[in-house]
């Protein structure tokens, strides 16, 4: 498999795990005494997943049409995009008083204890970030052999306007 493609792999496995991780069950809170569970998506929670797989999706698609060292670099910031993507999926975790700020329901006031669980969703934030890490390393490692779209497109500087008109007269395509 070509690197382009890997990266591309890559980039849109990350892409799916994290939208999925915002969208899906992060944490539990259950106040008891009869009281409905409440469930709290990924996007209440934190909105870094998210945010951070759109990020990762206009860097792939801005490597796609940049020079070698602005692959890199983009490269470097999907692996950092990667990193933060894996912190966020290991540290956050809401505690009782910031989960009773999001829902009144939950505050002390009104129940005397809550007893908290995690969902599935960080699991996948965590395996999205590793796939956007695993991305920008291989961008990064693989920049210099990348081929450069744009070279289809790229004028001759030795054709003059009176050559292209010449060419077309003859049929043929002066942008190819």
């Amino acid at each position: 498999m070509r690197p382009q493609r890997l990266v591309d792999l890559l980039a849109l496995v990350a892409l799916v795990l994290l939208a999925l991780s915002a969208y899906l069950t992060w944490s539990i809170a259950d106040p008891g005494s009869g009281r409905p569970v409440v469930n709290f998506n990924g996007y209440a929670v934190t909105r870094a997943p998210l945010t951070l797989a759109l990020a990762s999706v206009v860097a792939v698609i801005v490597t796609k049409l940049a020079g070698t060292a602005l692959r890199r670099l983009l490269a470097v910031l999907m692996a950092l995009m990667g990193i933060a993507a894996v912190a966020v999926a290991l540290q956050v975790r809401p505690n009782e008083a910031e989960l009773g700020r999001l829902r009144p329901e939950l505050s002390q006031a009104v129940t005397d204890r809550v007893v908290l669980s995690t969902g599935v969703a960080p699991w996948l934030a965590l395996a999205g970030g590793i796939a956007l890490l695993a991305a920008g390393i291989v961008a990064a490692l693989t920049a210099h052999r990348w081929r450069r779209p744009t070279q289809r497109y790229e004028r001759d500087p030795a054709a003059t306007p009176a050559d292209q008109w010449k060419a077309i007269d003859a049929g043929e395509d002066p942008t190819i």
